[in-house]
């Protein structure tokens, strides 16, 4: 499992950095089944195992706190195999919790600032806005969502498609160009995005975010950026961005071409407005 976990995290299938931080945990698990001859044996094989399933995304902030945090509570702290298997089983409960009740509480936070009527712009896909919304909606509020693509995997396709089917939610889906254009003909209330991870002064976020923030405040649309507090990172982590394959740009061969398509990019917080974490909404 956790060899077919780092395939699927390198290969983004998985889309929502908490849910791959998530998978990644309960894929450790996987250890608690082998058989050992030593301690050292089964400590090494944790941080081998743990060290490639962060490894297998860089960019993810979430996945990297979660692996490190993991390896830290058994790593040196058990005297026996039994022990720390034990001590593995606590902690990747204890981070698994971490990381889903952050991510809920964010999204229960976000979902009181929606205002009923409200129209909102939003790119990429979050599980953490896509929680925030439904329920807002299942409180009572009608929202209207303009939804952009996010080429070239077209995760705001999936975004779209989840909002059609939660009540009171009135989806629209536009391609990534079209971010400028619904900004100043729809208007919408402010713009409303997930994040990969806040470090120092920088958003990182799926690529895309940077020209719509831009765009927003050219047009005095407010940008609010919602996700789990972990996300939120001082010191300990260096952002690292994923380059997908070319392929994705472009089915056919391309001589003579150098096809560029970086997963993430980086949006400077005074474009900003918002950011909507567990803790609440924290101070800009």
């Amino acid at each position: 499992m956790i060899d077919e976990t780092v395939a699927e995290i390198r290969e983004m299938q998985t889309h929502s950095s908490s849910v791959v931080a998530v998978k990644a945990a309960r894929s450790l698990a996987d250890l608690v089944e082998r058989d050992y001859a030593t301690l050292d044996e089964f400590e090494r094989d944790l941080e081998h195992n743990a060290g490639a399933l962060r490894r297998a995304n860089p960019s993810h902030a979430s996945l990297h706190r979660t692996m490190r945090a993991v390896a830290g509570d058994v790593l040196g702290n058990a005297e026996t195999v039994e022990g720390a298997k034990e001590l593995l089983s606590v902690a990747i409960d204890q981070e698994v919790a971490r990381v889903e009740t952050g991510k809920r509480e964010a999204a229960r936070n976000a979902a009181e600032t929606f205002e009923d009527g409200e129209t909102f712009l939003t790119h990429d896909y979050s599980s953490t806005v896509l929680e925030a919304v439904e329920t807002a909606a299942a409180g009572g509020a009608h929202l209207t969502a303009y939804v952009t693509e996010a080429r070239p995997r077209y995760l705001g396709r999936k975004t779209a498609r989840t909002l059609a089917a939660m009540d009171r939610v009135e989806p629209h889906l536009a391609v990534d160009a079209a971010a400028g254009y619904l900004l100043r003909e729809v208007d919408p209330d402010r713009v409303v995005v997930g994040m990969d991870c806040i470090v120092d002064d920088t958003l990182y976020n799926r690529v895309g975010t940077f020209p719509i923030a831009a765009a927003a405040a050219e047009m005095d649309v407010p940008v609010v950026v919602v996700g789990s507090g972990t996300k939120v990172i001082v010191d300990g982590f260096r952002f690292e961005n994923e380059f997908r394959p070319p392929s994705e740009v472009m089915l056919e061969p391309a001589d003579g071409i150098a096809l560029e398509n970086p997963a993430y990019d980086a949006t400077p917080m005074r474009l900003v407005d918002e950011v909507v974490t567990d803790e609440g909404v924290l101070d800009r």
